[in-house]
């Protein structure tokens, strides 16, 4: 009986420490996740200030500095598998002044039965000039969702900084590739009937 009653004492006395246990692994878990999620745009901030991985800049206004030394600029496009859209350059290359803003454009078509919405992230290669290739305004900078069929021309304005030619890793370097690629954006359901919407009230006042 005194075996059964000591039994039942130490069981008792595990199970709020194991609930515990519980409890600390649940956030250690939690903490895990939200690091995992914040750790995407900590990255690309990184990325974005440092050049790291061919990251490229966003500038404020173009440059007013323009060095006679051109660079050839090669435009590259790739689509995420879960995205039903055709996505490529309008240009496959362009020759450029160091300095010289210029505007380049893709074309995109959702190719499906839905509206669907999709979002780009960018580098340039060799990624010694991401550092020093800056977009004044490009696509690339908000998501962008396109209804069924619909085909849109994408603009990208960009210049190559002069101060690269200061950069020893850099300043030989005479072509870059600039390149896209497009990923699906999964929306709750609410902003999808939310876009449609808002869709439909643009065609309205169009017509």
């Amino acid at each position: 009986m005194t075996a059964d009653k000591s039994s039942n004492a130490n069981g008792q006395a595990r199970a709020p420490r194991h609930a515990l246990i519980a409890v600390v692994c649940g956030f250690v878990v939690a903490g895990m996740v939200g690091l995992s999620f914040a750790a995407v745009p900590l990255y690309r901030l990184y990325c974005q200030v440092t050049g790291y991985a061919g990251t490229t800049q966003r500038a404020e206004k173009a440059s007013d500095v323009v060095l006679d030394r051109t660079v050839t600029v090669h435009f590259d496009s790739n689509v995420a598998s879960d995205l039903p859209w055709r996505f490529e350059p309008q240009q496959r290359k362009v020759d450029i002044k160091v300095g010289e803003n210029t505007l380049a454009f893709y074309k995109a078509e959702n190719t499906s039965g839905r509206p669907v919405t999709g979002t780009a992230v960018f580098n340039v290669t060799p990624e010694a000039f991401g550092v020093y290739f800056n977009k004044v305004e490009c696509f690339c900078f908000t998501e962008q969702t396109l209804e069924p069929g619909q085909s849109i021309d994408m603009p990208v304005s960009f210049y190559v900084d002069p101060e690269f030619i200061k950069d020893e890793d850099a300043k030989d370097l005479t072509e870059l590739t600039l390149s896209y690629t497009f990923y699906a954006v999964d929306k709750p359901q609410g902003d999808k009937q939310l876009g449609q919407k808002a869709t439909e009230e643009a065609r309205g006042k169009g017509g």
